[in-house]
């Protein structure tokens, strides 16, 4: 459920929106580990409760109007235990579990099969004792190389380690023209620091000083398993040398905003505009051949040229020494493994343990290969009838948001015209691909892990590169059918529902039809709004980045996002910690506009009738609670922190809470002034 943030791509594929939804049904993780796959049996019916809805996870004596999410989940989040691996639990993470079990047991069969790329890829990773024996040998070798590097051969050792999939000092990827959406180009992005954010560097509070005692300890660790000395002092510089590159970057607000971040150059005007580093070795290096970039944050590069000209070659070979063992942490021995976990999952996310090896390598697996497993995935755990139903209820979501662009006052009549054309003109990928990525030349070896991984991430790199010039590839898909979430595409003008997010709590054709358009119904609602969000409204039909909006348009759709920034402003997370109303504002107007028009498609689908009441619910009572029961999660602490700082979702608490703004919660649950949640109907947020 994400937009297209610059900072926060999931793929490399421009103006995309990742939905990251993040459910958890009443089901315990053990229990969804062994949950039948979905319509296996045709007399059965719905696999949550008599109906779809967890009744028992319910807290009654909560009044709805005080706080909805403990209504509908308050016993729930009250005797669900997070698992000691996990930083939060919830219906994504149980749906997650589950497609985790279902790929294992496809690798475990593939195991064996010397002719299996999976089976190999999987066998590597099982193989801990093998790792172990190895040590750092496989990796050595790439790091005698940053070891020996100058700042003469600097922009082409950076070019090789983007290549091997390792981080550094800015990021790139092929994706669409925002501008140009038929043709690709090269991207480019701030990046040179290890935290997740700016503002961890930038901040203070006890968290945050925590975090940077904790980073610097974690610097010191990983350039002492390197085998180098001075290990503490060479982490304070670095760390130093981080903070200031913190200092140039944009916030996370600019990086997200579509426009800002479009600026087209050639290599020659970003080496004007950023002197001090090779740029033209770099981009060749990396097999760009094409002269014209886009370069998102423009003076971020320019600040960081600028330090990485002045820094110490040590600080800047320490960097990448740190990266390189970072990145490949989980592929190299448990010591290295042990500690990048000890900061990135415990320290940032509150984590107490990793997940067990046979976990890890499933995700390796279906992180890297994932397509490859998921045809064996999608044939196993994937009914046709699935689809259908799902391709059904998209039909009737985009006629809903159809019927009430035609009704909206705000809007001027030639925007509600293209506003409708765009709308015609979706995409809706739902399951899977109809053609799969074709891995025959990725070299996978059943005794080489690191080899795997570095193969891997070349494999990758080189895939995306190839890229330019070609046609757009409308058949790819961004996610594997294994991913628990869903995504909207702007330059492609597409919806996308991978087959693991459609079933229950999200969706079950054996529930209600409250519950699946109040689940998944909004899903799909939100994904449909993200093309119609603060950044997705700047895309045209064509998915063509472009001012398409009248004045009095903007002004009206502006007006309306200050006030549902100010809403979420408001709402303090944990003591101290308030949300970032206007960084998660692209998700909740999905949220907002999601859940509205999956209650007039609810509604149409009644046919006239009135919905019938079930075990004493009326139907918009059980549409809302189906909303609300998706969003289950309990969250560590320290993962609700970070998510403040860098998820432009808001927690599930308050995606709950969204249905304050619609009139038909109200009435559905007799909710009155006084109580939390009541908004005068002048304050409610109304915008599609």
């Amino acid at each position: 459920m994400t937009r297209s943030h610059i900072s926060s791509r999931l793929f490399a594929t421009a103006a995309v929106g990742a939905l990251l939804l993040g459910f958890a049904s009443s089901v315990t993780a053990k229990d969804a580990a062994k949950a039948p796959a979905p319509a296996a049996d045709a007399a059965a019916g719905p696999e949550i409760g008599d109906f779809g809805l967890d009744m028992a996870g319910m807290d009654r004596g909560v009044k709805p109007g005080d706080d909805f999410y403990a209504y509908a989940n308050g016993t729930w989040a009250k005797t669900t235990a997070i698992p000691a691996d996990k930083s939060n639990y919830g219906m994504f993470t149980a749906l997650a579990d589950l497609s985790q079990q279902r790929t294992r047991e496809i690798l475990d069969a593939a195991k064996g099969n010397p002719d299996s790329m999976i089976g190999r890829a999987y066998a590597s990773y099982l193989d801990g004792a093998g790792v172990e024996a190895k040590g750092l040998a496989p990796i050595e070798p790439w790091l005698n190389k940053v070891r020996a590097v100058d700042k003469a051969g600097l922009a082409a050792l950076l070019a090789e380690t983007d290549r091997n999939g390792i981080s550094h000092f800015f990021g790139g990827y092929v994706g669409q023209d925002d501008k140009n959406p038929d043709v690709y180009i090269y991207t480019m992005y701030q990046g040179g620091i290890g935290m997740p954010d700016r503002d961890f560097y930038l901040k203070g509070g006890d968290r945050n000083t925590a975090l940077q005692a904790a980073y610097l300890r974690h610097l010191e660790n990983i350039l002492t398993l390197a085998g180098e000395k001075d290990a503490a002092g060479r982490a304070r510089a670095l760390y130093d040398f981080e903070k200031r590159i913190a200092e140039v970057h944009w916030d996370k607000n600019d990086s997200g905003d579509a426009t800002k971040v479009y600026n087209k150059m050639t290599i020659a005007q970003l080496a004007q505009a950023a002197p001090g580093f090779d740029w033209t070795t770099f981009i060749r290096g990396i097999g760009v051949k094409e002269d014209s970039l886009l370069v998102s944050q423009p003076s971020a590069f320019t600040g960081e040229a600028k330090l990485i000209a002045e820094a110490p070659i040590g600080v800047i070979r320490d960097a990448l020494l740190v990266r390189s063992l970072d990145d490949f942490a989980d592929v190299l021995p448990d010591a290295v493994a042990q500690e990048a976990f000890a900061f990135h999952g415990t320290a940032l996310s509150g984590t107490p343990q990793m997940q067990e090896r046979w976990k890890r390598a499933v995700d390796f697996v279906s992180d890297n290969m994932g397509e490859a497993v998921g045809k064996d995935y999608v044939a196993k755990y994937f009914p046709p009838e699935t689809k259908a139903a799902m391709d059904g209820l998209v039909k009737n979501v985009l006629a809903a948001l159809d019927e009430r662009i035609g009704h909206l006052t705000w809007m001027q009549p030639e925007t509600k015209v293209k506003a409708k054309r765009k709308l015609a003109n979706f995409t809706t990928k739902i399951g899977y691909p109809d053609r799969w990525k074709d891995y025959s030349t990725l070299e996978i070896r059943a005794d080489d892990l690191f080899g795997n991984a570095l193969r891997a991430n070349q494999f990758a790199h080189d895939d995306n590169i190839s890229r330019l010039g070609g046609p757009i590839r409308r058949w790819e898909w961004g996610m594997t059918p294994m991913t628990v979430n869903a995504y909207a595409n702007f330059g492609m003008n597409e919806i996308v529902f991978p087959a693991a997010i459609l079933q229950p709590p999200f969706f079950d054709p054996k529930a209600d039809a409250a519950i699946n358009y109040g689940g998944i119904g909004a899903v799909i609602g939100h994904e449909i709004s993200h093309h119609f969000d603060d950044q997705g409204a700047k895309y045209d039909e064509t998915g063509k980045l472009s001012d398409w909006w009248t004045p009095a348009d903007v002004a009206a759709f502006d007006a309306a996002g200050k006030a549902l920034v100010a809403q979420y402003d408001a709402y303090e997370v944990l003591p101290g910690e308030h949300l970032d109303g206007t960084f998660t504002l692209g998700e909740n107007i999905g949220d907002l506009a999601g859940l509205t028009i999956a209650y007039d498609a609810y509604k149409a689908s009644l046919g006239g009738k009135a919905a019938p009441v079930i075990d004493g619910l009326t139907g918009d009572q059980r549409f809302f609670l189906g909303w609300a029961q998706v969003w289950r999660r309990n969250y560590r602490e320290q993962n609700l922190s970070q998510r403040i700082t860098t998820d432009p979702h808001s927690p599930s608490i308050q995606r709950a809470w969204v249905s304050r703004n619609l009139d038909p919660w109200y009435k559905a649950y007799q909710v009155k002034p006084g109580q939390k949640l009541y908004l005068a109907p002048k304050d409610r947020v109304r915008i599609w």
